[in-house]
């Protein structure tokens, strides 16, 4: 398994520390979970903003139930 190090403040292990013992996990286990929680809104933020550039752009085409379920060929499986 890799180490990683990481400098800070005194001030700020001691918020870090605060925050693990509020979740009641290790202060390496907040750390990598509150960076991969931090990973995943950035990505999220990202589709988003290209999903809404493409529809103001008119690249993207909706359908309704009826649409999908005809193009699917599943009008008499409902």
């Amino acid at each position: 398994m890799a180490h990683v190090s990481l400098r800070v403040t005194d001030e700020e292990k001691k918020i870090m520390e605060n925050y693990a013992n509020w979740l009641g996990v290790s202060l390496s286990d907040a750390i990598k979970t509150a960076f991969f929680e931090k990973i995943e809104d950035e990505y999220d933020l990202r589709v988003i903003a290209e999903y809404e550039a493409d529809e103001k752009a008119g690249g993207i085409e909706y359908k309704t139930f009826d649409e999908v379920v005809n193009d699917l060929g599943l009008k008499d499986e409902i």
